[in-house]
């Protein structure tokens, strides 16, 4: 059932992003909003469960995207295991310690972009609009990182006690 919660999670996060954000003047330069959620997998699930998530929502997204395949899927998944190993020396319960991680989250996803497109183009050209829309993105993230996160808890807390009485009700059908 979990994974139904995800998949819809997922799929809500990229209707918003590739329908109602671009519309909007203030978020149309707004950052990946799957970055929160790879961090909430990678620091509430298991590393079986979590990267098949990853692996699954960078499939979906490199399939919606005109870029490169793969470069979603890659960039989710380093951003999981990044953020695996560096709960293992760091304890991020703290809120702007989760900025941080969201930030560097954004900051991954847009040099793999820029490496990706170096890559494919004549030479790496980062102009004025470049420098200026990624710290636009971290500005964002920094603010709204740490948010998503505890929407996302809040939501799988509401989610599992919703399940849950559904289920104990079907088990004791006198109630």
């Amino acid at each position: 059932m979990i994974y139904c919660f995800y998949i819809g999670i997922c799929l809500a996060l990229i209707i918003l992003q590739t329908t109602v954000l671009p519309n909007l003047p203030l978020f149309d330069r707004f950052y990946d909003l799957l970055i929160p959620f790879v961090i909430y997998l990678a620091l509430y699930r298991a590393v079986r469960e979590g990267l098949i998530l990853v692996c699954f929502f960078g499939f979906i997204m490199d399939n919606l995207s005109g870029g490169p395949f793969g470069l979603y899927l890659s960039t989710y998944c380093w951003l999981f295991i990044g953020v695996k190993w560096t709960i293992k020396y760091v304890q991020v319960a703290n809120k702007v310690l989760l900025s941080l991680v969201a930030v560097a989250g954004v900051l991954l996803e847009n040099l793999i972009f820029l490496g990706a497109s170096s890559i494919v183009g004549p030479g790496l050209v980062v102009g004025g609009d470049t420098v200026r829309i990624i710290v636009f993105q971290m500005i964002w993230a920094l603010g709204t990182g740490p948010l998503f996160l505890i929407l996302f808890r809040h939501l799988q807390y509401w989610f599992n006690n919703l399940v849950s009485g559904i289920f104990a009700r079907r088990s004791n059908p006198g109630l």
